[in-house]
């Protein structure tokens, strides 16, 4: 039998039945009407994000859209978050839609097309700059359209986030502009018709180490101070991107956010005088949504093969790509997994949870230790919120897109 990742504390069961908001996931799939289904649990979000406004007061919290761009989850979100962060023409579209003042949304990325740049000026969202031939591209457009384009300029910092699951900055990398070619380019915007609106610094994601995360946020509060001093202008606005973990194997623990943010606080009470007046922004995706995410499949066959059991389910990595290991995980290990029903005496077995598609890949749970499952019985995968729905292939084989609800108590959102 091998460990599985913590299921998350959010979550309880009641007479057996696993619980998501004031319903059980049963009764959720029920009302879906077919699995596989995503569940969004709105109460987990906000908790985070009162976690956050406790941990970080008078810091801005800007939601990372490619975490989970879930149309009524972002709806939901624009009440709750300063700001939206995206990453594409079609994540401008969606949380234009959502109803967020285009002014709280910043659009980052390499690869921008004029047409995504051309929206973006005209709706009036900040875009951080990738490059210098892309800083030339958008003032070019926006005195095409007659328009000032608010530009802020994303820089490659000269450090990394330590421990980080997906390394952002340090080094070569085609995100951002390399720190120490930023601060002649600042100039270069309001000379040229630009509105200049700040720095954008990312450094990593994934981070549960709080050690690292204190290390890299101050790292990028001196970055800012110095670019901003060698080109003589003060940034309105200083992005210290995200990267706050959440604890998805056997062994991972939850980051310690109250000791981020008080370390943060220290920092900025000491930054240099021309960044006394710039508004700081966290953007967090997985941190947010993640743990406010199941993924719900339900049994379609039991079988044995050489004196293992698998279960196949009429979900996969088509849906879950993360969870099969598929996903940037050197060495697959499980996430938190469970049945949706429970009995106090029910005793565990060995199974290996198996996908619907005809690859060796689709295993959402290896060798894990379940109560007894028969067909029909439903599945509960965690951590589910982020990177799932949008970022799996979910055309594989022909087996389509999962259904998604985002909740808020008894209702679907």
């Amino acid at each position: 039998m091998k460990p599985t990742g913590p299921i998350p504390a959010d979550y309880v069961w009641r007479d057996g039945a696993l619980m998501l908001g004031e319903r059980s996931a049963d009764e959720w799939a029920a009302l879906a009407g077919d699995t596989p289904l995503f569940v969004y649990d709105l109460a987990v979000v906000r908790r985070r994000v009162e976690r956050f406004r406790a941990a970080f007061p008078g810091i801005s919290l800007h939601y990372a859209v490619k975490a989970n761009p879930h149309l009524p989850l972002l709806r939901a979100m624009a009440s709750l978050v300063d700001g939206f962060d995206i990453a594409s023409g079609g994540e401008a579209g969606l949380v234009l839609d959502a109803g967020l003042d285009p002014r709280r949304i910043s659009f980052a990325g390499p690869g921008k097309r004029d047409r995504e740049l051309a929206v973006a000026i005209e709706s009036g969202i900040t875009i951080n700059i990738e490059s210098p031939t892309e800083l030339d591209r958008a003032l070019g457009i926006g005195r095409a359209l007659g328009l000032t384009p608010r530009l802020a300029l994303r820089v490659n910092p000269d450090f990394e986030l330590k421990g980080s699951g997906m390394k952002m900055g340090g080094g070569a990398k085609p995100f951002g502009i390399d720190a120490d070619r930023v601060a002649p380019l600042i100039g270069r915007i309001e000379e040229k018709g630009g509105a200049y609106r700040g720095l954008h610094i990312f450094a990593g994601s994934q981070a549960l180490d709080a050690d690292a995360l204190i290390e890299a946020q101050a790292s990028a509060v001196a970055l800012a101070d110095r670019i901003s001093r060698d080109a003589g202008v003060a940034p309105p606005h200083v992005n210290l991107g995200g990267g706050f973990g959440i604890p998805y194997f056997s062994g991972d623990k939850p980051l310690d956010e109250a000791r981020v943010g008080a370390a943060l606080a220290e920092t900025l009470a000491g930054r240099g005088s021309i960044l006394e007046r710039a508004e700081f922004t966290i953007e967090l995706g997985r941190w947010l949504v993640g743990e406010a995410g199941v993924y719900l499949t339900r049994i379609v066959d039991r079988k044995e093969s050489h004196g293992q059991t698998f279960l196949v389910v009429d979900g996969g990595l088509h849906h879950q790509l993360a969870a099969s290991g598929n996903f940037g995980t050197v060495v697959r290990r499980n996430y938190p997994i469970s049945l949706t029903k429970w009995g106090e005496v029910d005793s565990l077995e060995t199974v290996s949870v198996v996908g619907c598609l005809c690859t060796p890949l689709d295993r959402l749970g290896d060798q894990v230790g379940l109560p007894i499952a028969q067909v029909g019985d439903l599945i509960a995968l965690y951590l589910a919120g982020a990177y799932g729905a949008s970022a799996s292939p979910a055309r594989f084989l022909g087996q389509g897109e999962a259904k998604e609800l985002t909740i808020d108590g008894a209702r679907i959102l």
